[in-house]
């Protein structure tokens, strides 16, 4: 009897974090790609389904035979969204990169700080938090628009002549993106550089390597977990970021979130929309699982 339990047990610990996927993740989906099929109408809401549950077996044959992919169609056939999705890769790979930079050194400072000052240091690191993060947003207005705080420092302190033009630029965006998302790069690094064994170092300069090589040869790779779960947390919210090149880009800040907003509520184009959102998802998703099978390609030639 308890071996009956404790297997059912088992199983329904699995159970749960599949049915939390298919209730969050793979319905929304299917419902999103059922909107891609569908036709665009000046009606509420505005798109005839071509799938419809209601009318039966036969309508559902009848919508497979009518199916059409126009949306998609227009999609690559429209440089905009080609240039939209472009663009967002590339910000969101340039911000990830600095973030990166930016968080490896301070992920790395906390795990070689004392025990004591760590749980002070992981607070100031999860601080920002507690703020909105539409709040957030707005404060970097006030602070690199022309009469922001950033231009009335330089200026006071004779570093430049003339306001600099920050706002409304790809810059705003990288700054606000950076500074938005740099908590999630610097967690998984220091959760992995906390447990690395600092005797490895110890042992490897005891061996003659110098302190650069010892870093390059242990504790980087022991840290790569932590590097590749870091870029993903970053990488993926940041190509479909909407906020921040909505309120600190101008007009030629070009993001897909942006447009996928402005065909989803200004031209109220849902079909249009959720195709968009579907080859959103589908250019995210599949490099991870293409990583994932490499990883653990990599991981079983080790063993």
């Amino acid at each position: 009897m308890r071996a009956l339990f404790s297997a059912i047990t088992r199983r329904l610990v699995i159970l749960v974090p599949y049915a939390w996927l298919l209730a969050l993740f793979l319905l929304p989906f299917l419902i999103v790609l059922r909107i891609s099929l569908s036709e665009t109408v000046l009606a509420m809401p505005p798109y005839r389904p071509v799938f419809d549950l209601g009318q039966g077996l036969a309508a559902w044959i009848e919508g497979l035979r009518a199916l059409s992919l126009d949306n998609y169609r227009f999609i690559f056939e429209d440089q905009l969204y080609l240039l939209s999705y472009l663009s967002s890769l590339r910000i969101a790979l340039v911000s990830t990169l600095i973030t990166l930079l930016i968080g490896y050194p301070i992920a790395y400072a906390m795990a070689r700080a004392p025990a004591r000052m760590r749980p002070l240091l992981l607070t100031m690191v999860i601080l920002p938090f507690w703020t909105s993060f539409l709040i957030r947003v707005y404060a970097w207005i006030g602070i690199v628009k022309p009469e922001g705080l950033l231009n009335q420092l330089l200026l006071a302190l004779g570093v430049i002549d003339t306001p600099l033009i920050i706002h409304n630029t790809t810059t705003a965006v990288y700054i606000g993106i950076v500074y938005s998302y740099l908590p999630f790069m610097i967690l998984p690094l220091y959760a992995t550089l906390e447990k690395m064994d600092h005797a490895l170092i110890e042992a490897a300069q005891d061996l003659g390597c110098r302190p650069s090589g010892a870093f390059w040869k242990i504790t980087f790779p022991l840290s790569l977990p932590g590097v590749v779960a870091g870029c993903l947390l970053v990488f993926i919210p940041a190509t479909g970021e909407f906020v921040i090149p909505d309120l600190l880009g101008g007009s030629g800040t070009l993001m897909i979130g942006k447009t996928l907003w402005q065909e989803f509520f200004a031209n109220r184009d849902w079909p249009l929309a959720a195709s968009v959102a579907v080859l959103l998802l589908v250019a995210i998703v599949v490099p991870i699982v293409v990583l994932q099978m490499l990883q653990a390609r990599l991981q079983d030639r080790r063993r």
